[in-house]
């Protein structure tokens, strides 16, 4: 099926799953990649405690704090920091 066919079944509300090769699939920029970072005993303990009240990992936690850092940092760069 060529791009048009695609967009006309799509836009009709047709299924286009079957055009797709779901193996194949990938998330440019989503890849893991594993990193080890040491962190003082004290960091490690307030971040199971705040993990713990969450109820997410420890691992969780650290994900979603550096992207909110990063993203708010981002933002920052390019002026379009919102105030909360």
């Amino acid at each position: 099926m060529n791009s048009s066919e695609f967009d006309r079944r799509f836009d009709a509300g047709d299924t286009v799953l079957d055009a797709l090769d779901l193996d194949a699939a990938t998330r440019p920029r989503l890849q893991q990649k594993r990193v080890n970072v040491d962190f003082p005993l004290w960091m490690v303990e307030q971040l199971d405690r705040e993990a713990t009240r969450l109820g997410v990992t420890r691992q969780s936690i650290i994900k979603v704090w550096l992207a909110e850092r990063l993203e708010h940092r981002t933002e920052s760069s390019l002026g379009t920091a919102t105030i909360h």
